[in-house]
């Protein structure tokens, strides 16, 4: 089993290199958050999920907040740390689904006070007021409970209810079918990200632009997928429209909350031996995305 650092790396740039629609990647950079950004990013916060056996999740993922905001300007990886801390909390000999919900089940409120603080220090793009437990005020209530407040207007809280479902039973199986059948790791993630889109419309681009550009996007990605992307060359020429779209209006639509569950599948594959190393499929997809 890789180390829980190497893992959290490797899944962090393996997810910004690859070139999945509406985000940064190496080839595309947004006027306030760049490729290398991203890059830097994972090499701060490696050691800080190292050790995250040793403290509580709300302090892994502050420690996270502060690393990253040593290196970068801006918030690079707020969603992930929140998604990485528990994961990577499990220790080695214990199974990582088992060892998550014991992980989830003992948050307590110190977490969110940690969390909390982590949070204003990120300053995340579209984060409104809630009249109950909001970030601005002093939480009054565990991690989890909070995490269910916001669960129905944000994935990755709602990753804190339902034991991950979305990696676990979603985006993890998705990443393996993807892997088989384009035969490359970039279109494994690219195809994950498509699948995660299509099944949960992206909370970001919701926050930002409105429900009903969320869902859009959604039902985009599933009409690209029902056109066998990437072989078929209209779902290439879809991909593209899509992916000029999404980057239209100022990257208003950047489908982040999609790419921190992306990150997440990746974590959990390399853990879970789901993803040798060294990879036994090449990086590059056969077709351009």
């Amino acid at each position: 089993m890789p180390p829980v650092g190497l893992c959290t790396q490797l899944a962090c740039i393996w997810e910004s290199t690859a070139r999945k629609p509406g985000n940064v990647h190496r080839f595309r950079d947004f006027d306030d958050l760049t490729y290398l950004d991203l890059v830097t990013s994972a090499a701060a916060i490696a050691p800080v999920l190292e050790r995250a056996c040793e403290h509580s999740i709300g302090q892994t993922v502050l420690a996270g907040v502060r690393a990253t905001r040593q290196v970068v300007a801006t918030n690079s990886n707020l969603g992930i740390l929140l998604l990485m801390a528990p994961l990577a909390s499990v220790r080695e000999a214990v199974a990582l689904q088992v060892g998550l919900e014991a992980a989830l089940t003992g948050l307590d409120i110190e977490d969110s006070c940690h969390v909390y603080e982590a949070i204003r220090m990120a300053t995340p793009g579209g984060l409104g007021r809630t009249d109950a437990q909001d970030v601005r005020s002093q939480p009054t209530l565990p991690l989890r409970q909070i995490m269910a407040l916001a669960a129905d207007r944000d994935l990755v809280a709602r990753q804190y209810t339902n034991g991950f479902r979305e990696v676990f039973e979603s985006g993890v199986p998705e990443l393996e079918r993807g892997l088989r059948e384009t035969q490359s790791l970039e279109g494994a993630i690219i195809k994950c990200a498509l699948c995660l889109m299509a099944d949960d419309p992206d909370t970001l681009i919701a926050r930002k632009r409105g429900v009903a550009e969320a869902e859009h996007a959604s039902h985009w990605a599933r009409r690209i997928l029902d056109l066998s992307w990437p072989y078929a060359p209209e779902s290439r020429e879809a991909f593209a429209s899509f992916d000029a779209w999404l980057r239209a209006a100022g990257h208003g639509r950047n489908p982040g909350t999609t790419a921190d569950l992306v990150t997440a599948c990746l974590f959990v594959a390399l853990r879970e031996g789901r993803i040798t190393l060294p990879p036994q499929y090449p990086w590059t997809l056969e077709f351009p995305p």
